[in-house]
């Protein structure tokens, strides 16, 4: 498949090649013929990546301020690294999608092959798409008309919220290309229509729609028009399109407004308001969300869980098949709002438009291209020979850590990189290319297939980690599995097993890289010379995480406990040295919201030799704060290690310190000890027991934690 991607780092805006994407559950897999570019906020997108970093700083203050706290916490190379990832990650454009559908994945069946669908999908040759956010296209509606659904469906949304009945006056400001569709809408319901831009092509456009217009470009005052357009009474409703950072939008609407009047924001502006505009009148403002109902929800979106209709009427999937029957009854015209066509291969000359024509307003691509010429599961990268002598690697999964972190650790430690599969197939590609792999793919049963691959490498999420870890070592790779190893007992127990059916020839590694850090190695060092029990206090200020991210639900992620406080219940595992023989933990709050108070809690860990820790597992500190502290209390002297950079020694003879320039937590060291075990022959660097110690101790902690009340 190709898609369309844009470069935040430089600016260019590419096609690209890569895997088509494998059908899953919930999805449709979608041949594009059509789509829109959005000009509103597709223009800001690449307008954004062509700036310098200074602008870039001063578009986005927030994320500043979390880089200058990450500075105070990380240290100054660690964030600059960080900061260079992020921007180097190229960005999917487009949400307008028009095509046929290919495959239809388990609990999508109310689609079928063939079907004509709209879908929020990005400018690809090849989407796919959760099922809520695909509609069915009426056939005499053509596919360019349908691909103008979403962004129509957006002025929906605005128009739902600000309630409209049959003959009110409403102001719409700003008549880009949603905000001439939404002049259409209001007066398909019956409404007098105001148009206000500084435009005057689009306002012509707008009065051939049915809208009085106001051009303040030319002297004309929005306020005086709206107060005269409504015939002295005051607009009941504005719907502000457009996007600016002036405040004079919303500053205008109140004014014009009648008491009690709605004013709705679809698009961006200022918002410094001025109160009295709005006490006086006692209006209602609101922000409208997108496409509708269910939007950034994961369980209406991504897992397929409608709303009942007699209860929310209007989702974001019902509004795109409302604007649907509107063009299907020739209530609304698209036709006049075309302005440009491109074929998808010259996407580039497209995207010079959008930033050098800004009155461009409808830009549709075509994708003429045969559809089973789009769909290859695994394409080459780079022509490479492969030896005998060293690790050759198939990565499955690319996320952020896997791109940040562990695909440059393996680089780093010499690793011959073969194969990167991931479901999507663009990340694959992105990363793949970066890093130097041979080949990109999103058919990951070839790749723990692959004879030429003898090392499998696991960072995908959570729920997955079993399964892609039990396949891999029953055909004969080395597995390295970022952890968790598994969320329950039944997945660890067909990994057990499977690992014990190898009888020891293959190396099973959790990404437990914290013991390899260089502090750490002094600190095992220090305290091994010591015979007597320990006492530990190790503080994770692991930071807030929304309720709805997939690493809090149980069912996909495990919850934070499982999938993160894991790391310190091994890093206090290998440096006592000895088993754990107890268990005990207490969370904040109560079972009413498991996933959100699971990660607020203490864990007491009790060894066989008398040694005993607690660690501080906390999502509800400040981020100012640094993230890790371990300290550690034995025979008169402590250890005290801060996030991986200062580590100070109270009480040691002959030791003070060792601070590091740079945060270190060991992800070199822990794959380069990995590579060098296969290469080598010799048994893995973290024995296989430990391992499944570890996974069985964390799962039994997570059971604790989600049987107590308050």
């Amino acid at each position: 498949m190709k898609q369309i991607l844009q470069d935040l780092a430089k600016g260019a805006t590419t096609v690209v090649k890569a895997p088509s994407p494998s059908i899953s559950a919930g999805n449709l897999l979608i041949n594009t013929t059509c789509s829109l570019i959005s000009a509103g906020t597709e223009r800001m997108l690449v307008d954004f990546g062509k700036a310098s970093l200074i602008d870039k700083a001063r578009q986005q203050p927030e994320k500043v301020k979390m880089v200058l706290e990450k500075v105070q916490t990380d240290g100054l190379l660690t964030t600059i690294d960080a900061v260079r990832s992020k921007l180097g990650q190229p960005l999917p454009l487009g949400y307008c999608n028009v095509g046929v559908v290919e495959a239809v994945g388990k609990g999508a069946e109310q689609f079928k092959p063939g079907d004509r669908v709209l879908s929020n999908g990005p400018h690809a040759d090849v989407a796919r798409v959760p099922k809520n956010l695909c509609a069915k296209i009426p056939d005499n509606v053509s596919d360019e008309a349908a691909a103008f659904t979403v962004v129509a469906s957006i002025g929906l949304q605005g128009i739902r919220l600000a309630e409209p009945t049959l003959g009110e006056s409403v102001v719409v400001t700003g008549v880009g290309l949603i905000g001439l569709l939404t002049v259409q809408l209001l007066r398909a319901q019956g409404c007098r229509v105001l148009a206000i831009d500084f435009d005057q092509r689009k306002l012509e456009l707008a009065k051939q729609f049915g809208a009085e217009i106001c051009n303040p470009s030319i002297g004309e005052d929005p306020v005086a028009a709206g107060v005269s357009f409504s015939r002295g009474n005051g607009v009941d409703a504005v719907i502000i399109t457009a996007s600016t950072k002036s405040n004079d939008p919303v500053t205008q609407a109140a004014r014009m407004s009648r008491k009690r009047g709605r004013i709705i924001l679809v698009g961006v502006t200022g918002l410094e308001l001025n109160r009295s505009d709005f006490y006086e009148k006692e209006l209602s403002f609101q922000v409208s969300c997108s496409y509708g109902p269910g939007r950034y929800e994961p369980d209406y979106e991504q897992k397929g869980l409608d709303y009942p209709l007699p209860f929310v009427r209007w989702t974001e999937q019902r509004n795109f098949e409302a604007i649907l029957d509107m063009m299907s009854s020739g209530s609304l015209n698209v036709e006049a709002l075309i302005t440009h066509r491109f074929i998808f291969e010259n996407a580039a000359d497209a995207y010079a438009t959008l930033t050098e024509d800004k009155s461009a307003l409808g830009i549709l691509l075509d994708y003429p291209s045969k559809f089973i010429e789009r769909h290859i599961n695994t394409i080459s990268l780079k022509q490479t020979t492969f030896t005998g002598d060293k690790p050759t690697l198939g990565f499955v999964g690319a996320g952020n850590y896997a791109s940040r972190v562990l695909i440059p650790a393996f680089k780093e430690a010499g690793a011959q990189l073969h194969t990167i599969s991931t479901s999507g197939g663009i990340n694959s590609v992105i990363h793949g290319e970066k890093a130097g792999f041979a080949n990109a793919s999103t058919d990951t049963q070839a790749l723990l297939e692959n004879p030429q691959i003898n090392t499998a490498v696991i960072v995908t999420q959570h729920n997955s980690h079993a399964y892609f870890t039990e396949q891999a070592l029953k055909n004969g790779k080395h597995v390295f599995v970022e952890k968790p190893l598994a969320i329950n007992k039944d997945e660890l127990e067909k990994v057990e097993a499977a690992y014990h059916q190898t009888k020891g020839k293959q190396l099973l590694m959790l990404g437990f890289n914290r013991r390899f850090s260089p502090q750490v190695k002094k600190m095992k060092a220090l305290l091994s010379a010591v015979k007597e029990p320990k006492s530990f206090i190790m503080t994770m200020n692991a930071g807030s995480i929304p309720e709805d991210h997939w690493t809090q639900d149980i069912a996909v992620g495990g919850g934070r406990i499982i999938g993160e406080a894991c790391h310190f219940i091994d890093l206090m595992r290998y440096l006592v040295g000895f088993k754990i023989v107890s268990v005990q933990a207490r969370r904040m709050g109560d079972n009413s919201h498991q996933a959100v108070t699971e990660d607020k809690a203490a864990i007491i860990l009790g060894f066989e030799d008398g040694s005993f820790g607690t660690i501080h597992y906390y999502a509800n500190g400040s981020s100012s704060f640094p993230k890790e502290r371990v300290e550690v209390f034995t025979a008169g002297r402590v250890l005290q290690l801060d996030n991986f950079i200062k580590l100070k020694g109270f009480g040691w003879p002959g030791f003070s310190k060792m601070n590091l320039w740079r945060q270190d937590k060991g992800q070199v060291s822990c794959c380069k000890a990995f590579l060098t075990a296969i290469k080598e022959g010799k048994p893995c660097p973290i024995p296989a027991d430990e391992v499944f110690e570890i996974a069985k101790i964390s799962i039994e902690i997570a059971e604790q934690l989600r049987m107590q009340s308050s």
